[in-house]
């Protein structure tokens, strides 16, 4: 009985086929680890307790670098935590949706509701 050799190589068309799925998996992480903003300083506002409440949203290489209630007629000492945390929170976590701030929790949403707002035009 005569044996077959096995070929032990793929073909080609499978070791192109191959590298461009490798390829392409690489220049999807690529593009994702450049952050989903738009780098910029972005502003955005909503309503609050007695009045809008603003932000600044810095985007340095694709993340948030820093967020800062620029403007505010909330009411001083009920407010502060919210003011202090939530942009601290944001910057730490990438995202607006954070926790809410107890005892502060309209102003904390009306800063999440903020810079929702001010992302919104830093989109990709």
């Amino acid at each position: 009985m005569r044996s077959r050799k096995r070929n032990c190589f793929a073909p080609p068309a499978l070791l192109t086929l191959t590298a461009l799925v490798i390829s392409g998996v690489i220049l999807f992480i690529a593009g994702c680890s450049q952050g989903k903003w738009k780098d910029g300083t972005y502003t955005g506002e909503a309503a609050g307790n007695n009045g809008p409440v603003k932000v600044s949203v810095t985007v340095k290489a694709g993340k948030i670098s820093s967020v800062e209630v620029v403007e505010h007629k909330e009411t001083p000492v009920l407010s502060d935590p919210a003011i202090s945390q939530i942009p601290k929170s944001v910057v730490k976590k990438q995202t607006w949706e954070v926790d809410s701030v107890s005892g502060a929790t309209r102003t904390s949403d009306a800063i999440k509701n903020a810079v929702k707002n001010a992302l919104e035009n830093a989109a990709k």
